[in-house]
């Protein structure tokens, strides 16, 4: 994994999410991932890959709230998560484009349910906390 995607990643949630968070220490992905609630985001160009970013429903409505000022249930809440996975992609996109690295992304694809992941050659995971103890897992995956 190179260190400019890594921190292309970290800056773009810096960027992105107006919220007091911290970013955990990165560990290396196994086989696969089980998730029940994410966004899902491919990227092609000078790298291949697969962004994954995975929390709880809650965690999303709270990320919406402060960036929208209201609450967000239901369709909206999903359509929201799909566009903040877009928002986080374009700035990963835009962050490492300085390093010499250009990718595009693909539409997001909301992912709800006990669902695995699989097929990718080599991933880390960024564990992002923010108050009350909520958790995002936003995962890098290369192919």
């Amino acid at each position: 994994m190179t260190e400019a995607l890594l921190n292309g990643m970290i800056s773009a949630i810096s960027q992105t999410i107006p919220l007091e968070h911290s970013i955990n220490k990165t560990s290396p992905i196994g086989d696969s991932i089980l998730i029940d609630f994410g966004v899902f985001i491919g990227f092609t160009g000078d790298v291949k890959g697969k962004l994954l970013f995975s929390g709880d429903n809650s965690l999303f409505a709270y990320i919406g709230k402060a960036l929208y000022g209201m609450e967000l249930e239901g369709e909206m809440l999903v359509s929201f998560s799909g566009e903040l996975g877009n928002m986080l992609a374009g700035g990963f996109s835009t962050s490492i484009e300085s390093d010499k690295i250009n990718i595009d992304i693909t539409a997001p694809t909301i992912m709800e349910g006990h669902t695995a992941i699989t097929g990718f050659k080599d991933g880390v995971k960024i564990p992002v906390e923010f108050p009350h103890s909520r958790h995002l897992a936003v995962f890098l995956l290369l192919d």
